[in-house]
């Protein structure tokens, strides 16, 4: 066991405090070159990645700064896929200022009201059958250079679950034939999903925290830099199977099909329901794996309590179909009591 003396420990600390002094010094000279270099930083939120974001504020006027600083990467991106959405008529934030050396982008301000701060039992058809509109502007702007949506990585996504959901959240020794098991449903899955239209663009995270409310009252997109070229319903699915708020199952068709009439899918109620309960079985299972991940690696617990709705997604979806009674039996009876 190590043993760290009172000495060590105050080094640390100083240690991280230059470090962050250091940091927030190579920003404030950043904005300097800018014209935001009067504006008053303030921290407004960070997300699931690596990514911070600051609001920037001078007489009245609010812009974000998005710090990628810890995953550089993801920038160019981001500004290609912002351009895509603009293009496309959908309300993505403007990018105002770039460094991609040092990772930051200014963006336009959508505010603070996600969707899951103002979705209720009286308005969350209106709003959904709104952002249903935005999937549909979405789902014309252009793919190219985006990455496909394909077999491989569907299975690569829902692999998540059995790593870090069953062996390392549930500390699970799997037998043979539980895995074998896993392997034929997620293969059965993926052809499901497969079977229905592609080529679309797909946000990948489309739900209550990632559209925002603007102060005119419109839904601004957020969050779309690991968009991908895939199937006609992931986000319809992210929407209406959302992972952080549920209504009834019943309405949640309905919209569903809302969105297969607007889209002009000649396809039947019981055809189309079956690609987005597949679907959504893809997504959800992917995220037990991410959701366990991100508290086990990553060591953000604010996830841990998302991790029963979207378990009750699978369960409930899994259940509705022949080819996946048995699965969804297996991830039911290895619940703890």
């Amino acid at each position: 066991m190590s043993h760290f003396s009172k000495k060590d420990i105050l080094s640390g600390l100083q240690n991280e405090f230059l470090r962050k002094l250091k940091y927030m010094n190579t920003i404030q000279s950043w904005l300097q070159t800018t014209p935001f270099k009067n504006y008053a930083l303030q921290i407004a939120s960070a997300d699931a990645s690596f990514r911070k974001y600051y609001r920037l504020s001078f007489e009245g006027k609010t812009f974000l700064l998005m710090d990628s600083s810890l995953e550089k990467t993801s920038l160019k991106p981001f500004i290609d896929v912002t351009k895509k959405l603009l293009d496309a008529g959908v309300n993505a934030p403007n990018i105002l200022e770039q460094n991609l050396e040092e990772g930051f982008l200014i963006l336009k301000d959508f505010g603070n009201i996600h969707y899951l701060n103002v979705l209720t039992l009286e308005n969350y058809q209106t709003l959904y059958s709104n952002a249903i509109e935005t999937i549909l502007a979405m789902q014309v702007a252009n793919t190219s250079g985006l990455p496909l949506y394909d077999k491989a990585f569907l299975l690569f996504e829902m692999n998540l679950m059995e790593e870090w959901y069953l062996e390392k959240f549930l500390r699970l020794t799997l037998t043979h034939s539980q895995k074998e098991l896993l392997q034929t449903t997620l293969d059965t899955i993926s052809l499901e999903v497969l079977s229905q239209p592609q080529g679309v663009f797909v946000h990948r995270d489309f739900h209550s925290r990632n559209i925002m409310l603007t102060p005119e009252n419109a839904i601004g997109v957020i969050d779309y830099q690991d968009a991908m070229n895939g199937a006609v319903t992931y986000d319809l699915v992210s929407l209406l199977k959302d992972c952080y708020i549920t209504y009834e199952r019943e309405e949640i068709e309905q919209l569903a099909l809302e969105f297969r009439d607007k889209k002009a899918l000649q396809i039947d109620d019981a055809a189309f329901l079956k690609w987005f309960d597949f679907m959504g079985l893809q997504r959800h299972i992917k995220v037990l794996g991410v959701f366990s991940r991100l508290f086990l690696r990553d060591g953000k617990d604010g996830y841990l309590k998302d991790i029963p709705l979207t378990l009750k997604y699978v369960l409930d979806t899994a259940s509705r179909y022949e080819e996946t009674k048995e699965f969804g039996q297996f991830l039911k009876s290895v619940q703890p009591q």
